[in-house]
């Protein structure tokens, strides 16, 4: 069920930079970051945002660059959307939000989780823990997509974004294949129409595809994670396969825990709230930052 946003919040960033963000806690507070993948929002972390800052941190929930209609630079030109831009935003809504050079918790799921994995690689120093909600280290994903051929397959959407009428075809027909997919992995109805309230149009649709296409086929590898992590998946995804999944910890120089949903699918902070705010809040506590 989707819980009720403490409040809305705009962070500005700079001209055309302003962002939508789901708050709630006391800023100042230790500060825990929560970054949404694709086909979601901000609103799949309604119930951590709540329940975070009813205890004692400043949660922050943003829409992401693009899913923001503040935050939309031009989608023609995807050197607007690249995997340095998308990180400068995080760390730039740190410092904006007053934390500077503190560290902070950061949470992510599947392309909220790739940025987790690229800023635990590039700013370890900065982070108190990290969590990762379906998508898996990249090291553990590249070798997946290299050996096993289901994984292959589960990733192969990746390759028809690249389409340039993805865009229209995932919104054809009131959004039939995003509702399909979102339906199929157990996101509730309420849940999915709040996704769609930002994602449903042709604008936010195309920026959310410039990601992949600023990115291309590939995936940059990272280092080894040097930060205490939670890895959270759903043995039901339909995107990430076991072997990457188990695969994640031979990637890990860092406290671990690896966390099993049975029947979760991939959008488990949609589907099992409850679950996925206590095994959050457990590792934050143990990790300080």
């Amino acid at each position: 069920m989707i819980e009720r946003i403490v409040e809305t919040k705009l962070i500005s960033l700079g001209p055309g930079m302003n962002f939508e963000a789901s708050t709630n806690g006391t800023q100042g507070r230790p500060l825990v970051i929560l970054l949404h993948g694709f086909a979601t929002s901000r609103f799949s972390w309604n119930a951590q945002v709540g329940a975070l800052g009813d205890a004692g941190y400043f949660a922050v929930a943003p829409n992401q660059r693009g899913y923001s209609a503040g935050a939309r630079p031009d989608t023609t030109e995807l050197s607007n959307y690249t995997m340095d831009k998308v990180i400068g935003d995080v760390m730039d809504i740190g410092d904006r939000l007053g934390y500077g050079q503190s560290r902070f918790h950061l949470v992510g799921h599947d392309w909220g989780g790739s940025l987790g994995w690229e800023i635990a690689d590039r700013f370890p120093q900065r982070l108190g823990s990290l969590t990762i909600l379906s998508r898996p280290h990249p090291l553990a994903f590249n070798r997946s997509l290299e050996l096993d051929e289901a994984q292959k397959r589960r990733s192969g959407h990746h390759t028809k974004f690249l389409d340039p009428e993805a865009g229209q075809k995932i919104l054809a027909e009131n959004a039939k294949w995003l509702r399909d997919r979102l339906s199929s992995n157990g996101v509730p109805p309420a849940a999915i129409e709040c996704h769609l309230s930002v994602l449903g149009n042709p604008e936010a649709m195309e920026a959310a595809l410039a990601w992949y296409r600023a990115r291309g086929p590939g995936h940059a590898p990272v280092a080894v994670t040097k930060v205490p992590t939670l890895y959270i998946w759903g043995d039901a995804d339909d995107s990430v396969g076991r072997i990457a999944a188990e695969g994640t910890r031979e990637f890990i120089a860092a406290p671990y825990q690896f966390e099993v949903l049975k029947g979760g699918g991939h959008f488990t902070a949609d589907q099992f709230p409850a679950t996925v705010t206590e095994l959050l809040w457990d590792h934050i506590a143990r990790h300080p930052a």
